[in-house]
């Protein structure tokens, strides 16, 4: 079955999942945490949609293929066509506002970087992306003032501020769409703040997104295999 967005009130979206387009080292503490340049453009790649997975299922990490990053990240629900889209454009096309795990096989995407092959398959493989439930967009949202968190096990592991992104939302879906056509049911992930780590195993995590202006907040619990 495709994976179908679905609303905090239990809704489905009306379409399935095409693909997540996401940017790398939107905020420059966790490029510096890293070690990478801090891009001057956004830097894009995409997860097909068979990454997805709902976030409150238990998570079945591919453990065995060396260690598994956890990078919260702020996910949009794209509602309206979008093709070289304006800013203005771009943010009237958002339908949900949810939270998103992109998980990363590290030791696979070092080893990869270091031959300069591409390292798809670090970040695309099945179970890469869960996705939480999406608050539905209601009025004009802040996009500066966006804010989410991750806790493991009781301890805040990640806070990200939309404010603190080096593109900001409206300008960074208007450059993915002169690269990718957005349909209604993709999702983009935002990037990562500071404070991504090794995916423990046995551990609850939660992720909340709070309420604001023109959205309603999001929680999503979930644990990882033992």
């Amino acid at each position: 079955m495709p994976f179908t967005a679905r609303f905090t009130d239990g809704r489905l979206f009306a379409a399935p999942l095409g693909k997540i387009v996401c940017v790398g080292r939107n905020y420059a503490e966790h490029a510096r945490e890293l070690n990478n340049p801090v891009p001057s453009a956004p830097l894009l790649f995409i997860k097909p949609a068979s990454a997805a997975v709902a976030l409150e299922t238990p998570l079945e990490a591919q453990f065995a293929r060396g260690e598994v990053h956890f990078e919260t990240e702020l996910a949009l629900l794209i509602g309206k066509s979008l093709t070289a889209a304006t800013p203005d454009q771009a943010a009237r096309a958002v339908a949900g506002l949810g939270l998103a795990l992109d998980l990363t096989l590290r030791d696979v995407q070092s080893r990869l970087k270091e031959k300069g092959h591409p390292w798809e398959i670090a970040k695309a493989f099945d179970g890469a992306c869960p996705l939480s439930a999406f608050a539905p967009v209601t009025g004009e949202i802040d996009w500066q003032a966006l804010h989410f968190s991750l806790d493991i096990d009781g301890e805040r592991r990640q806070s990200g501020d939309a404010g603190d992104m080096l593109f900001a939302i409206p300008e960074l879906l208007a450059a993915m769409s002169r690269h990718f056509t957005l349909e209604p049911g993709d999702v983009v992930l935002t990037g990562t703040p500071a404070g991504v780590g090794v995916l423990p195993r046995g551990a609850e995590l939660r992720l909340q997104l709070a309420e604001g202006a023109g959205h309603g907040g999001v929680e999503a619990v979930t644990r990882t295999a033992a």
